[in-house]
């Protein structure tokens, strides 16, 4: 059973599942062990983006083009809840508690959500709108537990129009962002994603990796006024789209539009 135009993936907390969304208007979840497809849940737009709860597994958030987070039960396959945005639906991450979802749209503008971990109930708390002139689609949304630069948790937000932001998020203030820090990139083609860089965050400098249009990989340290690209991987032959860290850190895998995937390796410092 396969997917038609894949749009994002996210593995469950206990690593036995992968949850995928589809142009198809289908949500999907895989057993890894069996590689068979265990529940087909069918939506009536395409599904942009999806998260497992971090929490309870039992609960899939998706964001479709019709403006919808949707909270499906995994078990029954059916909703249980549903709120509207501005946009299209395009990128999402949830808090480490499983109480907030941050999503971002095609508009550019990104929203917190809060999410009741016991019934998957849903409600919008607030929004964040892009400072652009032009509204472009949000490509990367992604959280983080711990900043050294904000000294709490942060969010970070990448569009298509290469504007790369760095939230603080006060979670006792309901998911509220404030903005600490942006960076103005190569305007992007195509959805192209960005991540923080965690471990290297750590040491020293506030890291993130990004694809880009030229084929290239770029790490970029925020913490610098000048000079803010601090490294450049290079060994594609198209556009890069597709950015991921393994949980230790020390692999990088890299996507391209020509279907090509590069595993780096993190060299080790003396």
């Amino acid at each position: 059973m396969s997917q038609v135009g894949l749009t994002d993936f996210d593995f469950s907390t206990n690593n036995q599942y992968i949850a995928s969304s589809s142009m198809d208007k289908t949500v999907r979840v895989w057993d890894i062990s069996r590689g068979l497809c265990i529940r087909v849940i069918y939506g009536v737009s395409s599904q942009l983006c999806i998260r497992f709860h971090p929490v309870n597994n039992n609960f899939l958030s998706a964001g479709n083009a019709k403006k919808e987070i949707n909270v499906f039960n995994f078990s029954t396959g059916r909703t249980i809840s549903t709120t509207v945005v501005d946009g299209e639906v395009t990128a999402m991450d949830h808090d480490h508690t499983g109480q907030f979802i941050f999503c971002g749209d095609s508009q550019g503008c990104i929203y917190t959500v809060s999410m009741n971990s016991h019934t998957g109930a849903l409600s919008r708390t607030h929004r964040n709108r892009s400072s652009s002139k032009h509204r472009s689609a949000v490509t990367t949304v992604e959280y983080r537990t711990f900043s050294l630069l904000a000294r709490g948790p942060v969010l970070l937000a990448f569009t298509r129009d290469g504007s790369l932001s760095f939230f603080s998020v006060s979670l006792e203030m309901k998911g509220y962002l404030t903005l600490r820090c942006s960076l103005k990139l190569a305007p992007r083609l195509h959805s192209i994603r960005a991540s923080f860089c965690p471990l290297l965050s750590l040491e020293k400098g506030e890291y993130i990796v990004a694809g880009s249009e030229d084929a290239n990989v770029y790490f970029y340290d925020l913490t610098r006024p000048r000079n803010t690209c601090v490294n450049k991987l290079q060994g594609h032959g198209y556009p890069v789209i597709g950015i991921a860290w393994n949980h230790g850190e020390n692999l990088l895998a890299s996507s391209d539009f020509g279907g090509t995937v590069i595993v780096w390796k993190r060299a080790k410092t003396a």
